[in-house]
């Protein structure tokens, strides 16, 4: 196949002016030149397009593929996932990974959090604060936990997001407010163990890669998973292998990751983040369809690569997963798209 790359790479940003927390969820040279290498491994001719921009110009231009290998994340607004997938839907050409509806639903943390409780999966009880006004009826137990309403990599999330206080509850939603232009979401805080499970795959065909426990050092940030913690990983976090046979939080971790990934319709690979509340249930904190692919660093290749998936294999599963699909929706089929799971 001919593939097409769409990215956003932070260096391109940071030259613009941008931060390092406001770019922190684009990518590296290192991924682009993995999967492109990847692919070409794999027999395919490759493309690289860049960003939704480049992506406009190109398409207006008469350009086709047969695939997007879409990792885009999008600059501004909560649906800035959703714009490339849309761009490539208009003018009907297939592409990896979820489709709008789910990219700009999973972005937007409150409404995924609504759809999964109706769905009957655990997730922390929670509200979200728009305005200060809002804090005076927010009526949680504490501790809270507070970040913003649709980042991702940790952004917002540092050694204060874990909240004693009203006091606290408050400075820390004005400042939040304040610095990301998006409302918050406070919920209550677990203080258990903490685990990003990796799926592959669409609807009933999809199946977990493996588990990865998050464990903060003693040099980490306390309480959380933090965009620090994260950018200084080698320092402060020990990733260790989960194995549901011998561990029953891991194995009820992957059930609820599987039964929210078929439930959302998420497509062909991804990562999902749950932690431990204090009786030791794991509950789900985000859906991550579109993880980052670095090799060696991105947390979706380290659970690969505990499992002994070499990359390759891994970004072959990908795109197997969406010509599987695009298959069978010219076949006249339903195929996995349509297939939905019943929640954990």
């Amino acid at each position: 196949m001919k593939i097409g790359l769409t990215y956003d790479l932070r260096d391109d940003y940071l030259a613009m002016g941008y931060g390092e927390e406001e770019t922190a969820e684009f990518d590296h040279p290192a991924t682009i030149e993995a999967i492109e290498g990847a692919l070409q491994r794999l027999g395919h001719g490759t493309e690289r397009i860049g960003h939704a921009r480049a992506l406009a110009a190109r398409l207006v231009a008469g350009h086709r593929w047969d695939l997007v290998f879409n990792i885009a994340e999008g600059l501004a607004g909560i649906g800035r996932e959703a714009q490339v997938p849309a761009m490539l839907e208009v003018y009907g050409i297939p592409y990896t990974f979820s489709d709008p509806l789910v990219m700009a639903l999973t972005l937007h943390k409150g409404m995924t959090k609504r759809v999964l409780r109706d769905g009957g999966v655990p997730t922390p009880a929670f509200a979200e604060v728009a305005q200060p006004a809002d804090l005076d009826g927010l009526d949680l137990p504490f501790p809270l936990f507070a970040k913003p309403l649709a980042e991702g990599t940790g952004k917002g999330i540092d050694g204060g997001s874990v909240l004693h206080t009203r006091a606290e509850l408050r400075a820390r939603c004005l400042d939040l407010l304040e610095r990301f232009r998006q409302p918050v979401l406070v919920e209550s805080y677990l203080p258990g163990r903490e685990f990003t499970v990796g799926i592959t795959g669409t609807g009933a065909v999809a199946r977990v890669v493996g588990t990865m426990e998050v464990v903060l050092l003693d040099q980490a940030e306390g309480g959380a998973y933090t965009f620090a913690n994260k950018e200084n990983w080698q320092d402060r976090v020990a990733y260790r292998r989960g194995v549901a046979a011998d561990d029953p939080a891991v194995a009820r971790a992957e059930a609820i990751s599987l039964a929210a990934w078929r439930l959302l319709g998420c497509r062909d690979g991804g990562r999902i983040d749950l932690r431990c509340d204090a009786g030791g249930e794991p509950q789900l904190i985000e859906i991550n369809p579109l993880a980052g692919l670095r090799p060696a660093y991105s947390d979706l290749a380290l659970i690969a690569d505990f499992e002994g998936l070499p990359y390759d294999a891994l970004i072959g599963r990908i795109v197997d997963s969406a010509a599987a699909r695009i298959a069978a929706v010219r076949s006249g089929g339903e195929g996995p798209d349509h297939a939905r799971g019943a929640a954990a």
